[in-house]
């Protein structure tokens, strides 16, 4: 005899109840609803996270006998600290109690199994539910229901979870049924459907599946009295399981380690009628990157590189990420977010790949193709070539739209010309043109996301060389020279600069005679830094800035070049580019090798 539950038999206790809690605003979580069946007028309750989505999984869990859907949700799946309702709010799936007719099971016809198809198409319509991840679980006698679903809908259920029940005259699988993932539940002091008849019902299924004949143990199971079997996996990746539970009897784990209802969807979840592959890609680094790291030392080895991606299955979940630096593995995500970190690399060329598997087992995977380069110094700009096109790790920017190409109006902006062959003898460069008198009118920028190179900062003392001249107009046109931080746009240094020769016409000057400029500055952390350049409030003006070069100092950042013997009491000055000074004025300087600060 199955056990048989106390039941609410007073109705109207329970009607006064309910509108009670309502007028003290308690909000059922669950909704009662109906579904007519072959004449017959059948109930459930059904919830549905709020931005459910479409395409969402279903789970349809059965009561045991002499229970009803409202002591399946309420007694059976919910304690003080768990629910089945706070699983579907954090997985968004839809989750469904049917009641039984006189609260038992057809376990031998299809009464209800029709009623479970109408179930399904119900929540099709109203809740766009993913008719390839469909669940079916029950307790008790809802689990020897669940054994018999499994020979006659398979085609509609990707996953079965039965709880403390199997059919009592002894499990079969019909030889035309498809390979069935399940996951079985059981106290092993069960009084009512003995643990003893578990694994007999399960080994049919296993020798189906074409599972492995020994199961993989695992004692002490999420740190609880509590062993999982695992056999498989089998043909189609399926696994056929067996949670045993130590010393408990009929009935559902409410246990936060081992809750029934997260149990049943963390396996359930993994399967789904038909497979797809994943979708995964690399959304950092770009593809085709260049990282340019700048010290001092020239490090061997380039500093931590993040790399991440996205992942998502279109008809199950994606069960893990790998990331892979060529053949070595760097991490594996089971979650979002996923990322892993690219530690102590070397220099040189870099295949990252992201491999997705889903919860079929299919795999994908996004590859993308770096370089790492450790330098001392660096020639930003000789990648400008002829045609204007804009050179990986540049991006410019005028009065109508930021871009990463060439721009060949003759408005107010920034763009890459090339003046090689002309009678004026220059070389290529970044030309802005400023005709409204505004600032930043134009600018470019050299180490943004969008450009495809990142620049990264040792501490340290640098120093940008350049050449820079006037173009045509009567006008100087001065540009601001700025090093910020990649992740804020943060300036922490800049420099402006007017150019002083004028091209115009003359076909004796040319690029490689202008005076030579330098931007020194100062870098404290280790970090990822853009060079921006920008055009100066000066109307009707234009210039060219190009033969820029980026070096790491190799001595301190204070800029001082050479130490020389002094005596101990000197009172010889310097400023912090190493420059003999008075100090009479406010400031910062160096003081027997010491920094002093003059207010």
């Amino acid at each position: 005899m199955l056990l048989r539950h106390k039941i609410i038999k007073n109705v109207k206790k329970t009607t006064i109840l309910s509108l009670l809690l309502l007028l003290m605003g308690v909000v059922l979580p669950m909704k009662a609803d109906n579904v007519t069946v072959n004449g017959t007028n059948r109930s459930y309750n059904v919830y549905a996270p709020k931005d459910l989505g479409e395409n969402r999984p279903l789970l349809i869990f059965c009561h045991g006998y002499n229970q009803d859907a409202n002591w399946m949700q309420n007694s059976e799946f919910k304690n003080e600290n768990v629910s089945m309702e706070a699983v579907c709010d954090t997985a968004k799936f839809v989750v469904v109690f049917p009641n039984g007719i006189d609260k038992a099971w057809d376990t031998s016809g299809d009464r209800d199994i029709n009623f479970v198809k109408a179930i399904i198409e119900k929540m099709v319509t109203q809740y766009k539910i993913d008719r390839n991840r469909v669940y079916l679980g029950g307790f008790s006698m809802g689990g020897m229901f669940t054994y018999h679903a499994m020979n006659r809908i398979p085609d509609l259920i990707a996953a079965f979870a039965p709880v403390s029940g199997y059919p009592m005259g002894g499990a079969t699988a019909n030889a035309n049924v498809r390979p069935i993932p399940i996951l079985h539940i059981h106290g092993t002091d069960d009084g009512t459907c003995s643990f003893s008849g578990a694994k007999p019902a399960l080994n049919v299924w296993v020798k189906h599946n074409g599972c492995p004949a020994t199961a993989k143990v695992t004692s002490n199971y999420n740190n609880f009295n509590a062993k999982l079997h695992v056999w498989g996996p089998g043909n189609d990746g399926v696994e056929v399981r067996l949670l045993e539970l130590a010393g408990k009897g009929h009935w559902i784990s409410k246990e936060t380690k081992v809750y029934t209802g997260s149990e049943i969807w963390n396996f359930c979840k993994k399967y789904s009628l038909n497979k797809t592959a994943p979708s995964v890609r690399i959304t950092s680094p770009k593809a085709a990157g260049k990282y340019i790291s700048l010290g001092a030392n020239g490090e061997t080895s380039f500093p931590d590189l993040t790399i991440t991606a996205t992942a998502d299955d279109s008809n199950g979940t994606v069960e893990k990420v790998e990331f892979y630096d060529g053949t070595t593995l760097l991490a594996t995500c089971e979650k979002a977010p996923y990322q892993a970190v690219l530690t102590g690399a070397k220099a040189g060329k870099h295949t990252l790949k992201a491999v997705a598997t889903d919860n079929d087992g299919e795999t994908s995977v996004s590859s993308v193709e770096i370089t790492l380069q450790n330098t001392t110094e660096f020639t930003i700009s000789s990648d400008f070539t002829e045609g204007g096109a804009l050179p990986a790790g540049w991006t410019t920017f005028d009065s109508n739209d930021r871009r990463t190409g060439y721009s060949n109006g003759y408005s107010s902006g920034c763009r890459v010309l090339q003046f090689t062959g002309s009678p004026r003898g220059l070389n290529y460069g970044l030309y802005f043109r400023n005709i409204g008198g505004k600032e930043h009118q134009g600018w470019a920028k050299y180490g943004l996301a969008d450009g495809g190179t990142t620049l990264s900062l040792a501490p340290g003392h640098y120093s940008l060389k350049y050449k820079i001249c006037n173009w045509n107009m009567s006008n100087y046109g001065s540009v601001e020279l700025n090093i910020e931080k990649r992740e804020d746009n943060a300036s922490i240094a800049s420099q402006t600069y007017t150019p002083n020769v004028n091209i115009g016409n003359v076909a004796s000057n040319s690029f490689s005679n202008i005076d030579q400029q330098t931007f020194e500055f100062d870098v404290t952390e280790q970090g990822d830094y853009a060079i921006a350049i920008y055009s100066a409030a000066s109307e009707w003006s234009d210039c060219i800035i190009g033969q820029l070069i980026l070096s790491a100092d190799s001595q301190a950042s204070t800029g001082i070049k050479e130490i020389n013997s002094v005596n101990a009491n000197s009172q010889t000055v310097y400023d912090l580019q190493g420059r003999m000074v008075s100090a009479s004025s406010k400031g910062l300087y160096i003081k027997n090798g010491k920094k002093m600060l003059k207010k």
